[in-house]
């Protein structure tokens, strides 16, 4: 099967981040040398998994400890790093998952044979007289996931792993985030050229057995891997990066209990952002090779199967990047921090929204006030930066949206001290609606003295998901709904000076797939649409508010491997 013309490169910026060697573009072009064994591995139920196999330049017959990838985007785009593994003294296997480019079989189900092809792989390398019995997985985004499917109940012959921006529920953090359908996803499916895998996606809007067996959190208890996650605050699977590592660290199995780390930069899909260069927080670019020894995968991989005493074991379980004022000298924040385990401690505050467009610190509103505003699907608000993939990314300058009649605003007055938050945020909205369905959005950001309303993170709840994403409860006009919006996690100081701002609407297109406010079923693309009138209560007994992680926690600054830089171009 061939895939997209974009795939190369986007392996080549999915792999940057969490990669032990620098790459490029250009090195996953085509074969360098090629590898040294291409052949089929036979799945249990006969389907022959296209697989390149690489050994050290070094000569011998080793034995020598693995290192597995598996990729849906085509084994030989890998070969350049695949290459520069094998050179630090491994054994390199990498591997076309099933349907894709020279493997059989079919990925109408993408991912849903990962678990056994995994598997049955492992078991294939551990027979082979070339693995020492120490088997390693890499990889990036959906290569990423390849191995969070096939950690639980793996062979013991696993031993460790390095997983870079992914998700670790695909319904919630991929395809379904709020219970909308992404565009990412569509995107994601539109290189996959694969209608089948469209058909099923669409067709399982609510959260059932479709998407359970592709929730590896749920599964930690049978992971026995110790894994360094890598992720962003502003990568498209930053929740689930966090996610992963908290399920694998703290109730993962014997083996990886305790024993992972977690590295979170102030990054997109990769190491950099597009929606504004401009904006690039103090000593963030770096790699997460740079920032921890557990960032170098072949680090990680020598202290795990080689027993090399290289400073792994001695660093913490998180180092994190707190963002600050990006326009005042000697801000707060603007730092990379380490905490033993995540959440870092923080106490949960909450910020209600006023009748007066205020937002106010434990400070409750009095009477029985509201808000409405009109929501029209076919004139919905445009996507500004955030946690994209295929669309502009990154923090941005919200004010163009901020004007909008269907964008209300709440502001605190101004910060007379910098608030430092760390972790999950959520907003508990009160709604009421005219029609059957439609959705909430709400945006968390930080006014500048200037006016600059710089987005931090945000969130969206389709409402008939109100009661869980299993199951559909459609809105009674007139009734007050209590909804949760996650608006996923982030570490940042608000400055003194600044204001804090949160903005609640109902679109964020093409982002989110806009609601047609009829209560339709979902994925059916019938072309009826209705306006929505959508009331937010602003009351004593029905306070909407936000729920900000207020850090009260150690500062723990933690120091750089190596200064930054900027990444020079290869020469051609």
């Amino acid at each position: 099967m061939i895939a997209g013309k974009n795939w190369p490169w986007v392996v080549a910026l999915v792999v940057f981040l969490s990669s032990g060697a620098h790459l490029y573009a250009q090195d996953l072009a085509g074969p360098q040398g090629g590898p040294d064994e291409t052949l089929m591995v036979a799945a249990r139920d006969g389907t022959e998994l296209a697989t390149n196999v690489f050994f050290p330049p070094q000569g011998g017959e080793g034995p020598w400890p693995v290192i597995l990838l598996r990729s849906p985007y085509g084994k030989d785009n890998l070969i350049g790093n695949c290459r520069d593994m094998a050179a630090k003294g491994y054994a390199v296997v990498c591997q076309d998952t099933r349907g894709r480019f020279d493997s059989s079989g079919s990925d109408a189900f993408v991912f849903r044979s990962d678990q056994d092809d995994g598997h049955d792989t492992m078991a294939w390398i551990a027979r082979q007289p070339w693995c020492n019995g120490n088997i390693c997985t890499s990889g990036s985004s959906a290569l990423g996931f390849t191995q969070m499917t096939a950690a639980p109940g793996a062979p013991p012959e696993l031993k460790a792993m390095h997983v870079g921006v992914t998700w670790s529920n695909m319904y919630t953090q991929f395809v379904h985030q709020g219970g909308t359908f992404r565009a990412a996803a569509n995107q994601w499916l539109n290189g996959l050229d694969d209608p089948g895998a469209r058909k099923d996606w669409t067709a399982h809007s609510s959260y059932d057995e479709f998407w359970s067996a592709l929730d590896t959190d749920s599964q930690a208890i049978r992971m026995n891997a110790p894994t360094v996650y890598s992720g962003g605050w502003y990568d498209i699977f930053a929740q689930g990066t966090i996610n992963a590592f908290v399920a694998n660290h703290n109730f993962g199995g014997p083996g990886a209990r305790k024993q992972c780390r977690l590295i979170m930069g102030p990054y997109s899909h990769g190491i950099v952002f597009t929606a504004d260069p401009k904006i690039v927080y103090p000593n963030s670019m770096v790699a997460s090779w740079d920032i921890a020894h557990a960032g170098n995968q072949i680090e990680w991989f020598d202290y795990w199967t080689k027993g090399i005493d290289n400073g792994v074991g001695d660093e913490p379980a998180v180092i994190y990047y707190v963002m600050g004022d990006i326009k005042a000298q000697d801000a707060p924040g603007n730092h990379w921090r380490w905490a033993n385990n995540w959440p870092p401690s923080a106490a949960e505050e909450r910020f209600y929204l006023h009748p007066d467009n205020s937002l106010r610190r434990d400070q409750t509103p009095e009477g029985t006030d509201s808000t409405s505003y009109k929501y029209d699907p076919k004139s919905p608000v445009p996507t500004l930066g955030g946690q994209n993939y295929f669309l502009p990314n990154g923090p941005v300058d919200l004010r163009k949206v901020e004007e909008r009649s269907d964008v209300l605003l709440f502001t605190s007055p101004v910060l007379k001290e910098p608030l430092d938050i760390t972790g999950h945020i959520y907003a508990r909205l009160y709604v009421s609606s005219d029609c059957p369905d439609t959705d909430f959005t709400v945006t968390l950001s930080d006014v500048y003295p200037d006016g600059t309303s710089l987005l931090v993170t945000d969130g969206v709840l389709r409402a008939r998901f109100h009661r869980g994403f299993n199951r559909e409860v459609f809105l009674e006009p007139g009734v007050v709904y209590a909804l949760t919006v996650d608006l996923w996690s982030t570490a940042l100081v608000f400055n003194k000076g600044h204001r804090i701002r949160v903005a609640v609407s109902s679109s964020n297109a093409p982002r989110f797939d806009p609601n047609p406010n009829t209560g339709n079923k979902l994925g059916e693309a019938d072309g009826e649409t209705r306006v929505a009138t959508n009331t937010i209560h602003l009351s004593k007994a029905h306070a909407s508010h936000i729920t900000l992680p207020v850090y009260f926690g150690p500062q723990n600054l933690w120091k750089l491997l190596k200064e930054p830089s900027t990444p020079k171009k290869k020469e051609e």
